[in-house]
């Protein structure tokens, strides 16, 4: 899993983590099943221990595939695919690491090595059928795109979601070094790996513009502004000068950045 995969794996963990409804929807449907007693564990648990081993089945799985398809997904709608196509793609890895998991639980609990291929195949199936479930669920409560990474109602950018606690301020700008975005805030700057281009989306809603293939700033964040013959140079909150290319001055000129220029 390379960086920019990690990084929406840590974030989708821990936004699952902190929906109360998803919590609670989960651990609901242990306690049903461990209740219930399905596939047996009725006869070989007790309530207790079966109402354990079913939370722990449901929220590892359910996770799981949470995490595992959102990045299968990200990755492949990036790469054209459709989202119903995505979803199903991205279950079929999520589901065979939930029967590896279930496997290993089933083994610690009831002793059953997992071995015997029908056994496997079975479990296979049911956790691909699980984690497309999961996916299909989720595709259908958010039809938009890019709606899972996108909390702009609370007027809150998601790519602050990416960065340490104490780095969290108001977007300044984003500059490319290298294969990395660099995040600067009024509280700090932070080293990404990622693409600009997927660093101004997750800046929304803050107002900015990009004014430079290297370089994106927010317009609340300019404090000064000058001409450079055709180019222009527009001077941050922080103190830095960020260069606008001469394809962009008319885009900064609408903004109302430069001396003499107003909005509309």
């Amino acid at each position: 899993m390379n960086g920019n995969a990690l990084q929406l794996a840590q974030r989708e963990m821990q936004r699952l983590l902190a929906s109360h409804p998803t919590l609670v929807a989960v651990g609901a449907a242990g306690i049903v099943a461990g209740l219930a007693g399905p596939f047996g564990t009725m006869e070989h648990l007790a309530l207790l221990p079966r109402l354990a081993y079913w939370l722990v089945l449901c929220a590892v799985s359910y996770l799981t595939g949470a995490v595992l398809t959102a990045v299968a997904m990200r990755g492949l709608t990036t790469r054209g695919w459709s989202r119903i196509a995505a979803a199903v793609a991205g279950s079929m890895p999520a589901g065979l690491v939930i029967a590896a998991e279930v496997a290993a639980l089933n083994w610690a609990v009831f002793g059953l090595p997992p071995v015997a291929p029908g056994y496997l195949a079975m479990l296979g199936l049911n956790g691909i059928a699980i984690a497309l479930v999961i996916t299909l669920a989720s595709v259908a409560l958010t039809p938009e795109e890019d709606a899972p990474a996108a909390p702009e109602s609370s007027g809150t950018p998601p790519l602050l979601d990416r960065l340490p606690l104490d780095k969290r301020g108001a977007l300044v700008a984003l500059s490319v070094q290298d294969h990395y975005v660099e995040v600067v805030t009024t509280r700090g700057r932070e080293m990404m790996l990622m693409r600009l281009s997927d660093a101004i989306r997750e800046a929304a809603p803050t107002p900015g513009l990009q004014v430079h293939r290297s370089h994106w700033v927010a317009t609340g964040q300019v404090r000064a502004a000058r001409r450079d013959g055709a180019r222009a140079v527009l001077t941050m909150v922080d103190g830095r000068d960020i260069p606008v290319s001469r394809s962009n001055v008319a885009a900064v000129k609408e903004a109302g950045l430069l001396p003499g220029e107003r909005h509309g």
